[in-house]
């Protein structure tokens, strides 16, 4: 779970140290850069299995594809989910769309060599925590970038996903909006320009307006958008007066904007708030069964 957009709850270093059983396919190239690599795990299966793809966050700036969850590759893997984590160019190698076109490329690669994996490429999810819970998003919600004319075979790939459920999801990275939605520290994160290349006398002009709305997930949602689930552990309310730049970043109220336009367009969005007595760990895994292997949903309280 991420706190700030560049940090992750549990540090990198623990998260290194946990004991996951060695991937079936490690550090395979996807793409031409050498941070283009996977990890997939299979799940053990003679029919074709779902796959969950692992985006990890840090701001576009830092994380690795190593920072995926124990426990929730374990339980993926029992529920027969394939599970694939993946690097993606960092800022300053790239700037937007460079970070998430990774990803969907990544997604793409997968399904080339669904049939030689033993993957379902109709039931392919994301998950993430906050950068990589709003690339999750973008790739979701966004327009399928496959180009059947390509002559690159992985780009003639679907980038579509049946499900998406993440952790600290900015659902718009408009420093605009996230002033409006969040407060003026949220929109002061350095990620927040960073991610866009921009120099310091551009970042109020009609150049950096389209790429803030290019980038918005929010903004690509449409009646075909999948089903969602978001988890939020950073408090509710307004922000502080002296709220550090940054802070807020991962505040509940990108969810609640994202689940109003959802609603409207009659897809489900669950948000979920660690004072609701949510359990995440649970209710992402229950999520991907009922979306990726249709197993009836079990009651959890309180959903938003």
């Amino acid at each position: 779970m991420a706190v700030l957009l560049g940090t992750v709850v549990s540090a990198q270093e623990k998260l290194k140290a946990e004991a996951k059983p060695a991937p079936d396919i490690a550090n395979e190239a996807y793409g031409p850069h050498k941070h283009n690599v996977l990890d997939l795990w299979k799940a053990k299966s003679a029919a074709p299995t779902p796959l969950v793809v692992f985006i990890h966050g840090g701001g576009f700036s830092s994380g690795s594809k190593e920072e995926l969850n124990l426990a929730m590759l374990t339980s993926l893997l029992a529920k027969g989910i394939s599970v694939m984590s993946i690097n993606y160019r960092l800022t300053p190698e790239t700037f937007f769309p460079g970070h998430y076109l990774d990803c969907a490329r990544a997604i793409q690669f997968a399904r080339l060599h669904a049939k030689e994996w033993n993957l379902d490429s109709q039931r392919v999810g994301a998950t993430g925590g906050s950068a990589g819970a709003g690339t999750s998003l973008w790739i979701a919600f966004h327009d399928d970038l496959a180009d059947p004319q390509n002559v690159d075979p992985v780009l003639r790939q679907s980038t579509r996903l049946a499900c998406v459920a993440v952790q600290g999801a900015q659902s718009t990275y408009d420093p605009r909006k996230v002033r409006e939605w969040v407060g003026e520290a949220a929109a002061q994160h350095p990620a927040l320009r960073s991610m866009y290349g921009l120099k310091s006398d551009e970042v109020d002009t009609p150049k950096a307006y389209k790429l803030y709305e290019a980038a918005a997930p929010i903004n690509f949602l449409t009646k075909n958008a999948p089903p969602v689930y978001v988890f939020y552990n950073e408090p509710r309310g307004p922000l502080p007066a002296n709220a550090r730049p940054g802070y807020g970043i991962h505040n509940i109220n990108f969810g609640l904007k994202l689940k109003e336009q959802m609603d409207k367009l009659g897809i489900e969005c669950i948000i979920r708030h660690m004072d609701e007595g949510a359990k995440p760990g649970q209710e992402t895994i229950a999520f991907f069964a009922r979306h990726l292997l249709k197993e009836k949903p079990t009651d959890t309280n309180n959903k938003r």
